[in-house]
């Protein structure tokens, strides 16, 4: 996959660690988004969990309808912050969960029936419309990673058809499914033609079906004209509405993460130690795990000089990966890590008291770099008691 780079970007204006958004590559991928909504008529909502930067909201609402939230404080993030219509699904929501969301979700989707009889007389007593949804499983597993896989054996997510309770849609007017995990669209068309065989008799008494995340919508490579003829040909067979709620896809290539090398350690090999941090800076790195790119970088041995990279915090596995350079690392050298602006962002933690990276936005065309939030030791005490 090509990363995008700020080449323009002067790093010695940079302090690290940070998270730099490009918004000129937002609108990029807006702009394929428009075009897909534009053409099958769906509606493509932002998933808070993948990226929440909601300084970059003004300009994502210009082209998405709304966003999807997995809790209610994303829901209330999304409510306040960017308007449109405001979606909820959880594994399970508490009865102050849904007192919250009552007034400020468009749609709610329940992972349960149970879930759903639990509540849905406090949605009927509402004043205003709540569209609300079941999350069905498929039961078909497209997602190459155990972790991310919803539709594994024994998952808490979604009814299957075994358990699905036709006997109570009164006041169902949706579904939603989700399999996909940074995926082309075959894997979408796979997965439609199993939540069809599935669910067949379900589907047409819906008013909405939402197709969930994972599309990888943006990439470069993905096949746009087949997610269209899905969507148009699915609309066109049930006469429902269409939700997409990608997150990756939104962010996907429009940011950066900086770091700067704090030591260098010798033992059995080089040892870089940044300043950012796999553990609490980009933990998907050790939970999925994946080897994230440097520009300039190659694989160990590829290069003249090669390093292992590693975090400031105690944990003994806090290992990036190992990586060569065409000239050697030291103290102040500054790398830059690609593609970080999607969940990395959202994930970070302050375990150890590690220092937040900062986040800011680059505009290249006006070649304007602005800091939009500092953390500091404030940021860390709050959270604890």
């Amino acid at each position: 996959m090509n990363h995008y780079y700020p080449e323009k970007l002067d790093l010695n204006i940079v302090p690290t660690p940070c998270f730099v958004v490009d918004e000129s590559a937002l609108k990029r991928n807006l702009d394929v988004l428009s075009k897909i909504q534009t053409q099958t008529g769906c509606k493509i909502l932002l998933a808070v969990k993948g990226f929440a930067m909601f300084s970059t909201f003004p300009l994502i609402r210009s082209t998405l309808k709304g966003i999807c939230a997995s809790s209610p404080h994303e829901a209330m993030l999304g409510y306040e912050e960017f308007g449109g219509e405001v979606h909820a699904c959880a594994a399970a929501f508490s009865e102050s969960d849904i007192q919250i969301l009552l007034k400020i979700c468009d749609h709610i989707v329940f992972n349960s029936f149970s879930q759903w009889n639990r509540f849905k007389n406090l949605v009927q007593q509402q004043d205003r419309k709540i569209c609300c949804g079941i999350r069905v499983n498929p039961q078909h597993s497209e997602a190459k990673v155990d972790i991310y896989d919803p539709c594994s054996p024994g998952s808490r997510l979604g009814v299957p058809r075994s358990q699905f309770r036709e006997d109570s849609l009164s006041g169902i007017s949706g579904l939603l499914f989700h399999t996909l995990c940074e995926q082309n669209a075959d894997a979408l068309q796979r997965t439609i033609q199993a939540f069809e065989k599935k669910f067949d008799t379900i589907i047409p008494k819906m008013n909405w079906i939402n197709f969930g995340g994972g599309h990888h919508i943006t990439r470069e490579g993905y096949d746009i004209d087949l997610l269209c003829e899905l969507i148009t040909s699915f609309k066109k067979r049930y006469g429902v509405d269409v939700y997409l709620e990608p997150g990756e896809a939104v962010a996907l290539n429009a940011g950066v993460l900086v770091a700067s090398v704090l030591d260098i350690v010798q033992n059995d090999m080089d040892i870089a130690i940044l300043d950012t941090s796999a553990a609490t800076h980009m933990p998907d790195v050790l939970e999925m795990p994946y080897r994230p790119e440097i520009a300039g970088a190659g694989l160990p041995g590829e290069l003249s000089h090669t390093y292992r990279l590693g975090g400031p915090s105690c944990l003994a596995g806090d290992i990036i990966g190992d990586y060569s350079f065409s000239s050697p690392l030291s103290t102040g050298s500054k790398l830059v890590f690609l593609d970080m602006a999607h969940y990395s962002m959202v994930k970070t933690t302050t375990f150890n008291g590690i220092q937040l990276p900062s986040i800011a936005i680059y505009k290249p065309d006006q070649n304007e770099f602005s800091i939009i939030r500092k953390f500091g030791y404030l940021d860390y005490k709050n959270r604890l008691s």
